[in-house]
C-alpha cells in the first residue's frame, strides 16, 4: 500500500480512483464499512482506493488545545486500511490555510487535480471546507461538474456497548476513558491499543518478582481509566499474555501516571528502548493500596492468574 504525505507526495502520473475522507480516528466497525465501501467500489471501477485523512486532528487547528484522545497513531490507521483492501493513504497536513479552502476548493484541489477520483464514498453526515460548510448534497453537485459520482453509506452500527448507542470515535473513546475496554473492543472490532517506546521507571515490579515494560505512550494517546487489566504486550512481532497496570502507582505514592505491562510467565526480556504496543482485552480491577507487601502480592499473583485464564479463553 502506498502512503502519502501531503499532495505533493501523489504520484506525477496518478491515474482515477475511488476515495473516501475523513479523520478515520480507531478504524472502528462504521469506518470498516465505508473502507469496504469504497474498495468494493475500487474494484468494480478497476481503479486504486484511496483514503484522505489528517494530521493533526482538524479540531485542534480550529480549535486549539480541544485535541481528543487518539485512539490510533497514523501508522496504525494505514495497516489497518492496508488489511481492509486499501491501496494507498493520503495524510494532509491540516494546517490554518488548509482549513480556510472553500468546499469547493477542496474538490479542486484534492480531489480532482491530484487525485482524478472517479467515485467519492462517505457517510450521511461527511462535511468539509471552511467551517464544514460542504455535506454530501453540495459533494455530488459539486460532482457533476467534474465528473465523478458520490455513494453514501450509512455508517452507523450498535451493539451493547454504550448502551446500544450508535459506534463512533466519541463513543470509543469515553468507554476507554470509563475503563470499558471490553465494550470498545466491541465498537473497533479488536482490542484497543496503546504505543510507545519502553522506558526506565522505578523498577519496583522487578524487585517484586514481576518486572514490567513501562510505556511511554505517544502523545494524545487515549489510556484507559486507572485500574489493572489482562491483554498482550507485542514487541518484535511477539504478542505476549500480559497484566497491565494503568495509573499512578498508589501503593508507593506515585504521581506520574503510567502504562505498564507485565509479559506473563517470560523471564529475561529486556525491551527498553524498543517500541512496543499494548492490547486490552478485559479490566481486573480499580487500582488500590494494600496493607502490606504480602497483601499486594497476594493480589498481583491473582491478577496474573486471572489475566492468564482470561487470554487463554479468549484465544481458544
Amino acid at each position: 500500500m502506498q502512503r502519502w504525505r501531503g499532495l505533493t507526495d501523489i504520484p506525477e502520473d496518478w491515474g482515477r480512483s475511488v476515495v473516501t475522507i475523513g479523520s478515520y480516528d480507531g478504524v472502528h466497525r462504521g469506518h470498516q464499512l465505508i473502507i469496504g465501501k469504497t474498495v468494493e467500489r475500487a474494484r468494480e471501477l478497476g481503479v486504486p482506493a484511496v483514503v484522505v485523512t489528517f494530521d493533526p486532528h482538524p479540531s485542534e487547528v480550529v480549535r486549539p488545545g480541544s485535541h481528543p484522545p487518539l485512539l490510533a497513531p497514523h501508522p496504525r490507521r494505514a495497516e489497518l486500511m492496508a488489511e481492509l483492501g486499501v491501496d494507498a493513504v493520503l495524510v494532509l497536513p491540516f494546517t490554518t490555510e488548509f482549513s480556510q479552502l472553500s468546499p469547493a476548493d477542496f474538490v479542486v484541489k484534492v480531489l480532482v487535480d491530484r487525485l482524478h477520483a472517479k467515485a467519492v464514498v462517505e457517510g450521511p453526515n461527511f462535511r468539509f471546507g471552511h467551517r464544514a460548510a460542504g455535506d454530501v448534497h453540495l459533494l455530488a453537485e459539486l460532482g457533476r461538474d467534474y465528473d465523478y459520482e458520490v455513494l453514501v453509506f450509512n455508517l452507523y452500527e450498535s451493539g451493547e456497548a454504550g448502551g446500544g448507542r450508535p459506534f463512533s470515535s466519541t463513543l470509543v473513546r469515553g468507554l476507554i476513558a470509563d475503563g470499558d475496554v471490553a465494550g470498545a473492543a466491541e465498537v473497533l472490532g479488536r482490542p484497543h491499543r496503546v504505543e510507545g517506546v519502553v522506558v526506565r521507571g522505578a523498577q519496583r515490579g522487578r524487585a517484586l518478582g514481576y518486572p514490567t515494560a513501562n510505556v511511554e505512550t505517544l502523545p494524545h494517546t487515549a489510556i484507559p481509566a486507572d485500574g489493572v487489566y489482562a491483554g498482550w504486550l507485542n514487541a518484535g512481532g511477539e504478542m505476549m499474555p500480559a497484566a497491565i497496570s494503568v495509573g499512578t502507582n498508589p501503593q508507593f505514592n506515585g504521581v506520574e501516571r503510567t502504562v505498564e505491562a507485565y509479559a506473563i510467565d517470560r523471564v529475561g526480556l529486556d525491551l527498553y528502548g524498543q517500541h512496543v504496543s499494548v492490547d486490552f482485552l478485559a479490566r481486573l480491577r480499580d487500582q488500590r493500596t494494600f496493607d502490606s507487601l504480602d497483601g499486594l502480592l497476594e493480589c498481583i499473583a491473582d491478577d496474573v492468574r486471572r489475566s492468564r485464564d482470561l487470554i487463554q479463553a479468549h484465544t481458544a
